[in-house]
């Protein structure tokens, strides 16, 4: 038996090692209301949780020169899991290359080895009036987008540019392999397994010859997955559906720029970027967890931002990483609590702050705990 099931059954305290990077402009905000839940479930679950706050982003490269400092990564790749706020600004965006505070996530995630990127997108009934998409169209909307996270166009070799003025000629390439198509697609299987058992593959088949590996891979994954209905889309019919029946898909799985596009255009169906969590997994449960909005430079400092996103993806850190749903389930439990009251913020037509959301999830879940009992 390990360590967290000991845990589980009572047997030990099961120790965690986390990871926190804040980041840029709202990123220390909302990371620090999504730690302070995930220290109060810890502590209530027994569960020893070890902290070390790290620099990424902009702040690194002020004060290292560094998007991603060596010891930030050295130190990330022996964690547990990764909580991660936000990075970039005006500030730094007239770096170039490996300066970019871009390439200083993407070099972690590479670092990291997660490569399957998470992003549930689910509409709070309160907030189906919020989004853009008819209120008939998204209520009911429980999805999960599964990208691709290390290969693609965004990994391939070679890119380049070449020549100057109208001959000037720019290459990006995209490759994948059968097995990294393989263990995304079985993460993805999973989840659909446990859930309506409703699997999605988007590609573009008809086109790139990457799709139709990609497509024979997943069609063989599937064989071990028998009681999980597979369809295949074409991601410009895929895109349009999306926000024409949302309600209808369960689990979508596909490449990693079509991915970040697609999970771009789910995340308006909640009402706003800010109550969407995302957990990036890669093997022995290591995870990297962040909102998916950015560092909105513009109201960072203000004390606005919506930290529902942080403190879900909390949440998930806790069902992924340290594999205990229950606790993860009284995260989420709590947050659908507090946009039941009212506890909303600018985003979402409310009057409530940060730090007030924050306090009013960290009661909830006490409830919750206090109800229940602590570690299961």
């Amino acid at each position: 038996m390990d360590a967290r099931s000991l845990a589980r059954s009572g047997g030990v305290a099961m120790s965690a090692r986390v990871i926190v990077l804040p980041g840029d402009g709202v990123g220390p905000e909302v990371t620090a209301q999504a730690l302070s839940v995930l220290e109060l479930v810890c502590d209530q679950a027994d569960i020893d949780l070890h902290v070390r706050e790290m620099l990424i982003g902009g702040r690194a490269v002020d004060e290292t020169n560094s998007p991603l400092p060596d010891d930030t990564l050295a130190a990330c790749k022996e964690a547990d899991a990764v909580l991660f706020g936000a990075c970039g600004g005006p500030r730094w965006d007239h770096l170039r290359g490996e300066q970019r505070c871009e390439q200083g996530l993407l070099r972690l995630r590479r670092g990291m080895d997660v490569f399957a990127n998470l992003r549930p997108v689910r509409v709070h009934s309160r907030l189906s009036e919020l989004s853009p998409v008819r209120p008939a169209v998204v209520r009911g909307t429980d999805l999960i987008i599964v990208r691709e996270l290390t290969g693609g166009a965004y990994f391939g070799e070679p890119r380049e540019r070449a020549g100057s003025g109208p001959a000037e000629t720019a290459r990006d390439s995209t490759v994948y392999t059968a097995a990294e198509v393989e263990r995304v697609a079985r993460v993805a299987f999973g989840l659909a397994r446990a859930r309506r058992k409703q699997l999605t593959s988007v590609d573009k088949a008809n086109v790139l010859i990457t799709s139709q590996l990609w497509r024979d891979t997943v069609n063989a994954v599937a064989h071990d997955y028998p009681d999980v209905q597979l369809e295949h889309r074409l991601v410009d019919s895929f895109a349009m559906e999306l926000v024409r029946r949302p309600a209808d898909i369960d689990v979508v799985v596909t490449e990693n720029l079509f991915g970040d596009i697609l999970s771009d255009e789910a995340g308006v169906l909640a009402g706003s970027l800010g109550l969407l969590p995302s957990a990036s997994l890669g093997v022995n449960h290591v995870g990297l967890y962040e909102p998916i909005h950015g560092s909105a430079p513009d109201i960072a400092g203000r004390g606005i931002a919506n930290p529902y996103g942080a403190i879900l993806s909390a949440a998930l850190l806790l069902r992924h990483s340290l594999e205990r749903d229950d606790l993860a389930r009284t995260v989420e439990d709590a947050v659908d609590a507090c946009i039941s009251e009212g506890m909303l913020g600018p985003d979402l037509g409310g009057t409530h702050g940060t730090e007030a959301i924050g306090d009013a999830v960290r009661r909830q879940v006490a409830l919750r705990l206090t109800a229940v009992g602590t570690a299961s």
